[in-house]
């Protein structure tokens, strides 16, 4: 370990108020309005990312455009879907819009955590701040019965125990994989990135389930694509935020100067 413990109690404490809003928030919204809320969360990351100590990001004008776009789509998926799907409650979005605030903390903190200790690896993120979590997550399970009644439902159904550990492989494959990206891209990168991934699992939802899309719908899903397409554009590597590619000379540089080039190369 090469950070403190307390850094990952913050950072846990972030992680699992996000969680238990996004997944509690799933018994007031359906799939796809949730997934939709939840893709905007680049326009939080990228306004905090402004206020973290250590960042202090400033992002380029165009993706502040692409983040509305984003924004926009969803607001206008969000009223189709109230249109034509009973599983919508303003109690859910006011929870996932909850998640969308301990988002907006958790990506931009990670991404500190990276930038103010390059030593960190995501073996250490992940692994310290899912156990800093479980003491968080086991009092409400038990107070609400929720973890009896899982036990209970799983001695009953063996198969879900391969279920669950096919689940945390993959949860594992994912989460080191964000963590990757936050660490050499930025938060509001990956949050980009992860929004693409949740569009193709929106699509699969409206195909498997055969559920109803209006022209409303599309348009949302539009927008939403030209958000991360004109994200995907290219800029200037003068302001790309944060972080710099290194190039030969520059290495060769390092290599005469030493420690005091590298210190201010330190995110590389």
């Amino acid at each position: 370990m090469v950070n403190p413990w307390k850094t990952y109690v913050k950072l846990s404490a972030v992680l699992m108020g996000s969680h238990g809003l996004t997944k509690g928030s799933l018994a007031f919204l359906n799939y796809p309005a949730q997934l939709m809320f939840k893709s905007t969360k680049v326009l939080p990351v990228m306004v905090m990312g402004a206020f973290i100590p250590g960042l202090r990001r400033k992002y380029p004008a165009h993706e502040y455009i692409s983040a509305i776009l984003l924004v926009v789509g969803l607001i206008l998926f969000t009223l189709a879907d109230a249109q034509t799907s009973p599983n919508f409650s303003v109690v859910g979005v006011v929870m996932v819009t909850g998640a969308l605030v301990m988002d907006s903390f958790l990506g931009n903190l990670q991404e500190a955590i990276f930038t103010l200790n390059p030593e960190t690896t995501q073996m250490e993120m992940l692994f310290c701040s899912t156990v800093v979590g479980l003491p968080f997550l086991i009092p409400p399970m038990v107070l609400t019965g929720e973890l009896f009644k899982a036990w209970n439902s799983c001695s009953q159904h063996l198969y879900v125990y391969g279920v669950l550990v096919f689940e945390a492989m993959a949860t594992f494959i994912g989460q080191v994989s964000v963590l990757s990206l936050i660490a050499i891209f930025g938060a509001a990168t990956t949050a980009m990135v992860t929004t693409a991934r949740k569009a193709v699992t929106l699509l699969l939802s409206y195909l498997i389930f055969t559920k109803p899309l209006t022209e409303q719908h599309g348009t949302g899903l539009l927008l939403i694509a030209m958000g991360i397409t004109l994200k995907l554009l290219p800029m200037p590597v003068d302001s790309k935020p944060g972080y710099k590619r290194v190039s030969s000379s520059v290495a060769s540089e390092e290599t005469r100067n030493g420690p005091e080039v590298e210190e201010k190369n330190n995110l590389v």
